[in-house]
């Protein structure tokens, strides 16, 4: 009973750690992964909560499997992940009945799990976690009180300052497609023999204050008295996905360009900002100085929003503009605004706005390729 005992205290204890840590690497992807909540579950009003949730909640678990695993507080630790347990089993249960969100995002996006999987993998922890709840009362402490709640406190500390850096300079781990040293193209190709997503795509379309959805096939790309407003793309049967399946770039004009951008043999730098009216001015005019310098020095610069045009034009400052969707906006970069520096389609640069290089970087980095 003792080895079992021991056995249920490792993959708990390592599992919550696990679980906490990728979570920590990437926290504005919980506070996502929240938000897709509540969206589903009807709880907008509770969106501004979505990124101290994540924050706290993979402290909580990291902390509790930190106790479990070294003994530290071990009761403390039991107790959160019983009630974490109790939580979050019949929550996944019915997360896998209704999938109103297809992963779960329990272990961030270093690993996926369907909301099967993650309900069976919960039940398989119960089990674990029922048998160290059993035995707490023989668990011992290893130092006096308070020097564990000590370490409990500092080790807590020092893991909300790591979170909160990955927050401000992007993952320290990237687990998303768009990695550096990344080759796009390569990342989007469809093996042989294997049937892709098909997906409906719209274009929403104003004319005269009025908006009109338009099918592909009959979009007014030849009628400038429509503006173009934005681009939607809806699933319509799941197939097999390449790990960068919706890299699409289009114009203010409802143009792509997406091809363009990846066959292009010099440098390219992309301003990502999944909504520019969420970002900070300041940060966004630092960008808009970075384009400006760019273009002057021949090197290509976008900046990639899914704001709509009636909001673009607010910040209509010379630089090219281009729509895509949100959500690969997010999975990009982990910043708002973010930056991508490519060449020859390759991402040999990743940023956020709190560690973008300055323009003497990006004019060195040109020259000495010449």
């Amino acid at each position: 009973m003792k080895i079992l005992q021991i056995i249920a205290r490792f993959i708990v204890g390592l599992t919550f750690i696990f679980s906490g840590f990728v979570k920590a690497v990437d926290p504005l992807g919980s506070a996502y992964k929240f938000h897709d909540y509540f969206q589903a579950f009807n709880l907008g009003f509770l969106d501004w909560l979505s990124l101290p949730l994540g924050i706290i909640l993979c402290t909580a678990e990291f902390m509790a499997g930190f106790a479990v695993l070294t003994g530290i507080r071990q009761k403390a630790g039991i107790w959160v992940v019983i009630l974490l347990m109790a939580v979050f089993t019949p929550l996944t249960f019915i997360l896998a009945l209704t999938n109103p969100v297809t992963d779960c995002g329990c272990f961030g996006d270093a690993i996926h799990l369907t909301n099967w999987q993650t309900f069976g993998k919960n039940v398989i922890l119960v089990v674990f976690t029922l048998i160290i709840f059993l035995n707490r009362n023989f668990v011992k402490s290893l130092f006096k009180p308070i020097a564990e709640w000590g370490i409990i406190i500092a080790v807590s500390g020092i893991f909300i300052l790591f979170s909160l850096y990955n927050l401000r300079y992007l993952p320290v781990i990237d687990f998303l497609p768009y990695k550096t040293g990344v080759k796009i193209a390569d990342k989007m190709i469809m093996p042989e023999g294997k049937e892709p997503d098909k997906y409906h795509t719209t274009f929403i379309y104003e004319k005269d204050g009025i908006k009109k959805e338009f099918e592909l096939d009959n979009y007014p790309a030849d009628d400038t008295t429509w503006i173009f407003v934005e681009q939607k793309s809806v699933m319509v049967r799941k197939g097999y996905q390449p790990p960068i399946h919706d890299f699409i770039i289009t114009s203010r004009e409802g143009i792509e360009l997406t091809q363009n951008i990846l066959a292009d043999t010099g440098y390219t730098v992309m301003m990502i900002t999944t909504k520019l009216s969420e970002a900070d001015q300041n940060n966004l005019n630092e960008g808009f100085e970075l384009g400006r310098y760019c273009m002057a020095g021949g090197i290509g610069f976008y900046v990639l929003t899914s704001s709509g045009l009636d909001e673009i034009i607010n910040f209509d400052n010379g630089l090219t503009f281009c729509s895509a969707d949100e959500t690969t906006l997010k999975s990009m970069v982990r910043a708002n605004p973010g930056y991508l520096l490519l060449k020859n389609g390759t991402i040999i640069g990743k940023w956020s706005w709190a560690n973008l290089p300055d323009n003497e970087w990006f004019k060195n980095i040109t020259s000495e390729n010449k």
